[in-house]
């Protein structure tokens, strides 16, 4: 999931890796079930073929344009980071700062086999600096997190930084991504959302009198 983090956003549109990987809740679901026979909720299942399709419309809009493989890597990333939410659900008592640090120290090899990180500038090394102890606050807290929610809970959760993802990338970029990725966009954070409301069960209050 790390190794795919970064080449997906260099590869293809911000939006893109945002809107996909708000998919994650549902591919957590579907691997929990898989795995586990953990129960999908009608409304998940519902909110998943939605998901689904909005993905679909993501990479339909990327076809023909070179950013198709940073779609692919963004789609990989979410894989692995709903199955990491999954194997939390399933074995609690993993840690969540060890596979963290592990991770980066199995990546070094590869990373080096490709560039020399030494050969940035001075300040491009503190600005990676400060993104990946960022990242690894990021990423041990949702770890600690996904240990005490349902997987597609933990993933719900964390696809809310989307549309603030959309935004900054249009106001940092001025990116604006293709419209039927927005579209599919659109059909994803519906799903999303649309689950969250599902799961609130009306509470009705009667008076004594009734």
């Amino acid at each position: 999931m790390t190794a795919a983090f970064i080449p997906a956003f260099r590869l293809t549109a911000i939006a893109n890796v945002s809107l996909i990987y708000a998919a994650a809740p549902f591919c957590a679901a579907a691997i929990a079930w898989l795995w586990f026979r953990e129960v999908m909720e009608r409304r998940v299942l519902i909110a998943s073929l939605a998901a689904v399709l909005g993905v679909a419309l993501i990479f339909g809009a990327s076809f023909g344009r070179i950013n198709v493989m940073g779609d692919m890597l963004a789609l990989w990333m979410t894989v692995m980071m709903s199955l990491m939410m999954v194997v939390y659900r399933r074995y609690p008592g993993t840690p969540a700062a060890g596979p963290g640090a592990l991770s980066s120290v199995f990546l070094l090899p590869v990373c080096l086999f490709f560039v020399n990180p030494l050969d940035a500038p001075l300040h491009e090394i503190v600005v990676m600096g400060a993104f990946w102890l960022i990242f690894a606050v990021a990423s041990v807290t949702l770890s600690e997190g996904a240990r005490r929610l349902a997987p597609a809970e933990a993933a719900l959760v964390s696809a809310l930084e989307t549309p603030l993802a959309i935004i900054w990338a249009w106001a940092f970029f001025a990116e604006r991504p293709a419209f039927a990725a927005m579209m599919g966009g659109v059909l994803i954070l519906l799903a999303v959302f649309g689950a969250q409301l599902a799961a609130r069960k009306p509470r009705h209050v009667l008076s004594r009198g009734s």
